[in-house]
């Protein structure tokens, strides 16, 4: 017989195994989420040094699952956890300084990330955490680790082709240059922006160097909106503070700015800009049409200025729902906002890596 009679059942049987096998399902494109950042994706990492910047107990974690503290500062998971799970990849990143988690499990999900700290290492000093210079030490080690129980093709192959979420900066602002004199001194508020994106363009270059290709840099929120920079707005009390939503808007800029220079400059890199502005400021305005009855407290104790340990001591006034609260505490997200910042971040951005 004829190849030709056998070649339509050669075609179904080969489109048969490529969708099978092949079909390029999320979790084959992207084998891993690795984190860099503060407590917005800090899966646990101060739990385990000398810090009072943790999340470790309760009501922290009381609806994650078993209700228990994963040093996550929410009552849940984290947007990146979310992120995680669209990929294909488990439903929640663990911490790398996590001793009980083996190599196989950080593979596919790592957290390097540090609550309270920032692109300047003065930030990470106030509470002394982890730096990001320190996190990217930590990097460098994983992937020895990696090379030692993957070998170096498949070590190779999950660092190159590894979706990188870096989430960092926030501190900088409102622990160090509005809280200390030291950078205000140094610089006015437009050049310690400059300083920072430096550092920032720094560490990407650092992980480019190292093999990380495609990475997602997420702008800053309206931090002035956060219920604790609200109570201290001196000039109008319990109103958002403009004047740092303003410089969350102009620092979001010049990153887009750095993300089109490094993604012109570095060769294979897919550097991309994710926008969380835009999406908060319209939960925070209008709240209701997102299913949130209160953008202006957070759950814990007053809801104004709790946060870490003060929201353990306050638990008396602990909300019933978080679901109706957009914060947790006085600073981070319920896990319902996660969800939903995770939600637009891989509708408008994060797609292209799927």
């Amino acid at each position: 017989m004829s190849l030709q009679r056998y070649l339509p059942w050669l075609i179904f049987f080969s489109l048969v195994h490529f969708l099978l096998h092949g079909g390029g399902s999320a979790a084959g494109k992207v084998p891993a989420i690795i984190v860099f950042g503060d407590s917005s994706v800090d899966t646990g990492n101060n739990n385990f040094i000398p810090t009072i910047a943790r999340s470790n107990f309760w009501p922290y974690g009381r609806d994650y699952t078993d209700g228990l503290p994963t040093g996550r500062f929410s009552n849940g998971r984290l947007a990146t956890d979310f992120i995680s799970e669209a990929f294909g990849l488990p439903p929640s990143i663990p911490a790398y300084l996590d001793t009980s988690c083996t190599i196989d499990q950080l593979a596919s999900g790592v957290s390097f990330a540090s609550a309270a700290t920032g692109l300047d290492n003065a930030t990470a000093g106030i509470l002394s955490v982890i730096t990001l210079s320190e996190q990217l030490a930590y990097f460098k080690e994983y992937i020895d680790r990696l090379k030692i129980a993957k070998g170096e093709v498949a070590a190779k192959e999950i660092i190159g082709e590894a979706l990188y979420i870096w989430s960092i900066g926030t501190n900088d602002f409102i622990e160090n240059y509005y809280n200390l004199p030291e950078r205000r001194l140094q610089y006015t508020v437009g050049e310690y922006e400059v300083y920072l994106l430096g550092l920032a363009e720094s560490a990407i270059r650092r992980v480019h160097s190292l093999g990380g290709r495609k990475m997602d840099f997420t702008g800053l929120t309206p931090m002035g909106c956060l219920p604790a920079e609200r109570l201290g707005n001196r000039v109008k009390p319990g109103e958002c503070n403009e004047q740092y939503n303003a410089v969350s808007r102009t620092f979001n800029a010049k990153l887009q700015g750095l993300v089109a220079k490094l993604n012109g400059e570095l060769p294979g890199l897919q550097l991309v800009f994710a926008d969380t502005y835009q999406l908060l400021a319209a939960v925070v305005n209008k709240p209701a049409d997102y299913g949130f009855d209160n953008a202006v407290q957070g759950c814990c104790g007053t809801g104004l200025f709790e946060a870490g340990y003060f929201c353990s001591l306050s638990t008396s006034f602990l909300c019933r729902n978080a679901n109706k609260y957009v914060f947790f505490d006085a600073i981070h997200p319920t896990e319902k906002l996660y969800k939903l910042l995770a939600d637009t971040v891989i509708n408008t951005t994060l797609h292209v890596f799927m």
